[in-house]
């Protein structure tokens, strides 16, 4: 694949000292690979390394073909947006200017933001459906609205990969459903999209792939409903787990018992 994100053969770990090995595995555009793994299985650890945040042990990540290994900052900066499980700290920012800083890579250290930052940032806002939000207070809106808000800065870098850290993490039911919703739309607009879940029936909702993550390996990557099956969620979860259908494609995984 030329195309999207391309990962062969990475190791990658702390200090020289492997998490996990041989992952190997490909994002094209419009793609949604959902990684799946027990608490400690090396998630956030794979999606720094991929992101250059980590050096990796051994294997290559590219984008559309090119070696990312070289790149500087700035140049992964344009390329992937990253939404972390937490961040943006507690600063009293409005969320236009929160948005706004992921513009930084696209200007020198010290230039005023452009008219073309401006439009990007009103692009990512309008996109996610919280324009309405832009002049509110950082700190004033909801978790979900956060959330939201961090997809938005990560989309006015216009990456060609997006990387979503357990996106869902914190947020009620309806919420949830809403960054599913707009992970899809973000998606079928060409991005390629690699995101982190603790629930494996997220991977139904939005996902085109599911790579599930266990003791460091990739032990499948397949359609989700191929990789989530009970023995593969015994096996990542280390309990007895069913898959329930209610009708034609809605599916959950509840604990037998």
């Amino acid at each position: 694949m030329d195309r999207g994100l391309a990962v062969s053969g990475l190791s990658f770990g702390y200090h020289r000292r492997a998490v996990g090995r041989d992952a190997s595995f490909t994002v094209a555009p419009g793609a949604v690979l959902c990684l799946l793994s027990a608490n400690g299985g090396g998630k956030t650890t794979l999606f720094k390394t991929i992101l250059g945040l980590l050096p990796p042990i051994a294997g290559t990540i590219a984008i559309d073909g090119e070696d990312t290994a070289p790149w500087q900052a700035r140049r992964r900066a344009r390329a992937f947006g990253y939404v972390p499980q937490s961040g943006a700290g507690q600063f009293p920012f409005t969320v236009r200017e929160m948005v706004l800083m992921g513009r930084a890579a696209h200007r020198s250290a010290f230039a005023a933001p452009t008219a073309a930052d401006h439009e990007a940032t009103g692009r990512a806002l309008e996109s996610l459906g919280i324009a309405h939000l832009a002049e509110r207070d950082w700190l004033r809106i909801s978790g979900g609205e956060r959330q939201l808000a961090l997809i938005a800065r990560a989309l006015a870098q216009e990456p060609q990969v997006l990387v979503l850290d357990e996106p869902t993490a914190n947020l009620d039911f309806g919420n949830q459903a809403r960054v599913l919703q707009h992970t899809r739309n973000l998606a079928a607009q060409g991005l390629a999209i690699l995101f982190s879940t603790h629930h494996p029936e997220q991977a139904f909702a939005c996902a085109t792939e599911v790579a599930l993550l266990h003791r460091g390996a990739l032990v499948q990557i397949a359609a989700p409903e191929r990789a989530i099956t009970s023995e593969t969620m015994s096996l990542l979860y280390g309990i007895d787990v069913e898959i329930v259908s209610f009708g034609a494609s809605i599916k959950a995984c509840v604990p037998r018992g």
